[in-house]
């Protein structure tokens, strides 16, 4: 596979929802989600700094919360935050439409929860056309769910690679990532990594 070209890239934030999970769901690892947001956060920043466009999308927000803060913090002012009624982000119109108005052949995505929403977002899309690159390390479903969601995305030809990963390829070469760390400091090391 080749490298992720910056300027043909999108970044889909599906459903990182604060209250996607509600107190009474004991098989939710809190504190992996809350790293899991801290991840997608990152994601979402770089993607700003690095001017690529995004696209984020809130399932039943009456009932699941709005996105979380430290996300929509992250985010462009011109970044849509849509709403989702289909699992699959391209079977709600609207959504599909803020996608191709992007103009990128390749969506990244990011978010919840990866055996559901993520997994049926990644196969349409790759049913659409559209280099799908998944991120690992900022997507999240309970316990064995997650592994599920990964094998079977793997399996139907998405990539998967790590945040770091993601912006490596964007940035491709020392001088850059530098010039990223300098003008970004907030973001020079992704949660849970050292450089």
């Amino acid at each position: 596979m080749a490298l992720i070209e910056i300027d043909d890239s999108m970044l889909l934030v599906i459903d990182a929802q604060e209250s996607f999970y509600r107190e009474h769901r004991i098989d939710v690892d809190r504190e992996t989600l809350g790293r899991v947001f801290e991840r997608i956060s990152w994601v979402v920043g770089a993607a700003k700094a690095l001017e690529v466009p995004v696209v984020v999308t809130e399932e039943d927000a009456s009932r699941n919360g709005r996105t979380a803060a430290n996300i929509r913090t992250s985010l462009a002012a011109a970044s849509p935050i849509l709403p989702k009624f289909a699992f699959s982000a391209p079977d709600n119109p609207e959504i599909l439409a803020s996608i191709n108005a992007t103009g990128a052949s390749t969506t990244v995505l990011v978010g919840l929860e990866t055996d559901v929403c993520v997994s049926h977002s990644a196969l349409q899309l790759k049913a659409l056309g559209h280099r799908v690159v998944a991120v690992h390390d900022a997507l999240f479903s309970p316990q064995a769910a997650h592994a599920n969601g990964l094998a079977r995305m793997g399996r139907a030809g998405i990539e998967l690679v790590s945040a770091k990963e993601l912006v490596y390829d964007w940035v491709r070469t020392v001088e850059n990532i530098r010039r990223f760390a300098q003008e970004n400091p907030a973001l020079a090391v992704p949660p849970g990594f050292s450089l």
